[in-house]
């Protein structure tokens, strides 16, 4: 029986490489890879060997006839794929890791890089440099703790998918690396004084900041960015556990029971489910102990995705719409609409719009209480213009004014709600001591080599990676290839001897670090910090409790 690739899938073609007869596609080397919302296994082709289901690194890949319950579909659209996309499973150019030349003399011995970031594109850049050089790795974060994304981005509920953190967890333990958590580049430490003592700096930092829509209202209480709803549940330390109110939501009014959430992303499709999904469910996962406190007490039953074009132009991936439509005691609708009804019934076989059949569509009331029962509501074709506050409505004292409805494109109605989540995708910040270009929101760059905007020429030894790179796109396995491509670079850079010499020493860094920063963290810190959230974890039966603020992950580094 052959193998067949879920909904988990992270992209990062680890099994890809392990296939003795190359059925797994799109591989790295083919155009369709990074386009599509997953890797496919040809039923005809599969051996049956298993070697890709040792390999991936978050459990996606299980044998057709053992896919039960929801990804029974699986099996069907791995072998659909393979139908529109026929493949004689040839082997393409063989490709070799780079590496150093021989007896390259840097001039201050190994080759030293500094990663700032700990997240998965960071973790990618380590584990490719730690594998095919004999470099020696700094990695510094401002958080007390490692993870990026995939501690604070990841939604609880997808466990699986935080297991690919164990294969970076020999990254953190190679004696080749030193990690200063608790680190901010910027306020801490320059640029220059990472240079100092770096022949290359490797900037994996994302992008942190949240795109705006431009309305009046969108800064009232009761709306927020998705940026900070999905770190609110994930107790990401920097942000507080009062920093969502959905008890507000939960007042007196026609929208009280309603929550919107303006986009059509994956990031959307995680805020919606979260929202609705049995907080008993989620009592098993690694939510913020204050966010699935939040969850029971929130009368929130209909949530609203609201995109401003057609349902063919859906920004979700398959996989975790198809995820969405399977939540238990949840009904997803489709707000009926003559275009969006002309639009489902062309829509090609495997496409987004593909995807809402079989949908009920009825036209979803939004001026009055949400009907009995707990559902997600798709409207297309919906513009915001507004969002309203009770004071402009004259529902409650402008001096305790908070967003109550949104004002839509079109008609006179009101969509009436208590909460508004922001969900429009993100945007780089300024990195202290590099060029930024504001209109883009990110860092000039070729091939992640970072550029002087004056000359258009890179800038020795600096680099990016990841999001900070090539913007908020692509999950997480997406940051392999981008990895690899930086990488690539920056050894060519050191082959031409064109990495700038450190004239500070590994031991001099390491005290300007103590001196700056006393209360830094290295690796023994946190390995308490992950015993102390695992013990929790485990007397409450799940798998960890998240320490949720930067003096209770310091207490239990400490310990």
């Amino acid at each position: 029986m052959a193998y067949a690739i879920t909904r988990t899938c992270c992209n990062d073609a680890s099994c890809v490489s392990v296939c003795p007869v190359n059925c797994i596609h799109p591989t790295p080397d083919e155009p369709d890879f990074g386009r599509t919302d997953m890797l496919y296994i040809d039923p005809a082709a599969c051996i049956d060997c298993g070697a890709c289901a040792d390999a991936c690194p978050v459990d996606a890949v299980f044998p057709v006839d053992r896919l039960t319950g929801p990804d029974t579909v699986f099996g069907e659209l791995n072998r659909d794929w393979f139908r529109d996309h026929p493949s004689d499973h040839s082997w393409g150019t063989p490709a070799f890791p780079r590496s150093l030349p021989a007896g390259l003399d840097l001039g201050t011995g190994p080759l030293r890089v500094a990663i700032v970031g700990t997240g998965p594109s960071a973790g990618y850049t380590a584990q490719t440099l730690l594998r095919t050089t004999g470099a020696e790795l700094t990695m510094i974060d401002r958080l007390p703790v490692t993870g990026g994304l995939l501690r604070h981005g990841v939604a609880p509920d997808h466990q699986s998918t935080k297991r690919i953190a164990e294969s970076f967890a020999s990254v953190f333990h190679d004696p080749r690396l030193r990690i200063h958590l608790n680190v901010e580049v910027g306020a801490d430490l320059t640029h220059a004084e990472l240079a100092a003592h770096h022949h290359a700096v490797v900037y994996a930092v994302g992008a942190a900041a949240d795109r705006r829509l431009g309305l009046p209202g969108e800064d009232l209480p009761g709306s927020l960015p998705a940026t900070t709803f999905v770190r609110w549940y994930n107790a990401e330390p920097t942000v507080p556990a009062d920093a969502v109110d959905l008890g507000a939501a939960a007042a007196d009014g026609p929208g009280a029971e309603r929550a919107v959430v303006i986009g059509n992303g994956n990031v959307a499709v995680d805020v919606a489910r979260i929202l609705l999904t049995d907080p008993d469910r989620l009592a098993a996962t690694d939510i913020a102990d204050h966010a699935l406190a939040a969850l029971r007490r929130s009368r929130i039953r209909e949530v609203v995705l609201l995109a401003r074009r057609g349902p063919e132009h859906a920004a979700w991936t398959g996989p975790e719409f198809l995820a969405l439509t399977q939540l238990p005691g949840v009904e997803v609708v489709v707000d009926d609409h003559p275009e969006v009804r002309a639009a489902l019934a062309d829509a090609p076989e495997g496409s987004g719009a593909a995807l809402l059949a079989g949908l009920p569509l009825e036209r979803v009331d939004g001026a009055g209480p949400p009907r009995p029962g707990r559902r997600i509501v798709l409207r297309f074709l919906a513009t915001p213009t507004e969002l309203v506050g009770t004071g402009l409505t004259g529902t409650g004292p402008a001096g305790a004014e908070r967003v109550e409805a949104v004002r839509l494109a079109g008609t006179d109605a009101l969509l009436r709600t208590g909460l508004v989540v922001r969900s429009i995708g993100h945007r780089g910040v300024p990195v202290p001591g590099l060029p930024f270009d504001e209109a883009a929101g990110s860092v000039p760059h070729r091939a992640g080599r970072v550029l002087d905007p004056a000359t258009g020429r890179p800038l020795p030894g600096a680099y990016l990676v990841g999001w900070a790179k090539r913007g908020p796109s692509g999950g997480i396995g997406a940051n392999r290839a981008c990895s690899q491509e930086t990488v690539d670079a920056l050894l060519d850079d050191a082959a031409a001897r064109a990495l700038p010499v450190p004239t500070g020493t590994r031991k001099e860094f390491d005290r300007l670090v103590r001196t700056r920063r006393p209360d830094a963290l290295g690796l023994r810190h946190l390995r308490a910090i992950e015993q102390a959230e695992r013990a929790r974890g485990q007397a409450a039966g799940r798998p960890r409790v998240k320490l949720p603020t930067v003096p209770a992950l310091l207490a239990a580094a400490r310990r």
